[in-house]
């Protein structure tokens, strides 16, 4: 296997991991008492500041990817994100899935297999 596409695959990897933790700590943070009681800072606490972070992070290693392939298949790469936040909430957080999400869930995950399968092409 090329090392470019080893190294693409790691920072969507990253990216995607990055994003999820963020998310988690983001919801943990925000259920949590803030810094003050005068918005925004009681928003801030250690968890949403280390899931503002850890975004800033996401966003670094998004826009080296950005650099390595188009748009349009980044974007359809990480449309797991969506799964993988709903699936690391239902695991971590407790919080429940139903069936609409369940089916949301399997769509795009069928859509992934598409666009995994779909021919690439000379510009990306």
């Amino acid at each position: 296997m090329n090392s470019n596409i080893l190294i693409t695959g790691f920072l969507i990897v990253a990216s995607m991991t990055c994003t999820v933790a963020g998310n988690l700590l983001l919801k943990i943070g925000a259920d949590q008492r803030g810094m003050s009681t005068v918005w925004p800072f009681s928003l801030l606490n250690l968890k949403t500041f280390l899931g503002a972070l850890i975004f800033c992070c996401a966003l670094i290693f998004y826009v080296s990817v950005l650099k390595r392939i188009s748009l349009n298949l980044a974007q359809s790469i990480f449309a797991a994100q969506f799964v993988m936040v709903i699936v690391a909430a239902y695991f971590i957080l407790g919080e429940p899935i139903d069936k609409y999400r369940w089916l949301g869930i399997t769509l795009i995950a069928l859509g992934l297999f598409v666009i995994a399968a779909a021919p690439t092409t000379a510009s990306q």
